[in-house]
């Protein structure tokens, strides 16, 4: 049978959702909730499955990071802060019998020794291709392929992370 796993980059400003916040978490388990754009939302619902791994991405800093290592461990399910009035996420177009938005449940496996910055991908042969890099892209849900996933914890120095499932 084929690996049907994947692999995927999860951006968060740390200063509303860090690696250390989803650490902290009962079991490092935390929805990966308040995304709002289609495009992302569709992955989320329709892609993201248990099992798939998530590479931990902290953005809107002065350096941009791959900073830690995730597993998704519940797939796409309605985004429930989207009809609660009082967070920051709130949609009032969508409602528990016409949701709108999805989210999934990830749990926290490791952080990066080092963190990995955007130089640090575009210098590395097998990383420069990723998404992350590209012009344009603002995605806060993105696919990593088997190779950058691979390459991600290896360069990391979390060799034992490869074939986590």
């Amino acid at each position: 049978m084929a690996d049907t796993r994947r692999y995927w980059l999860m951006k968060s400003e740390p200063g509303c959702f860090s690696i250390d916040d989803l650490e902290r978490c009962p079991d490092g388990i935390s929805p990966w909730d308040g995304v709002r754009n289609y495009q992302a939302r569709n992955i989320l619902r329709d892609d993201i499955q248990v099992g798939d791994g998530v590479l931990f991405y902290h953005s809107n800093i002065s350096e941009p990071a791959i900073v830690g290592v995730a597993r998704v461990v519940r797939s796409g399910y309605p985004d429930y802060t989207a009809w609660d009035p009082r967070s920051d996420h709130f949609d009032p177009r969508s409602s528990e019998a016409n949701p709108l938005w999805y989210m999934v449940d990830v749990q926290y496996l490791a952080h990066l020794p080092t963190p990995l910055s955007r130089d640090d991908l575009r210098h590395h042969p097998h990383l420069s291709q990723m998404e992350v890099l590209k012009r344009g892209s603002r995605l806060s849900v993105q696919p990593v392929t088997a190779s950058q996933w691979k390459y991600v914890l290896l360069t990391a120095g979390l060799p034992d992370l490869v074939d986590e499932n």
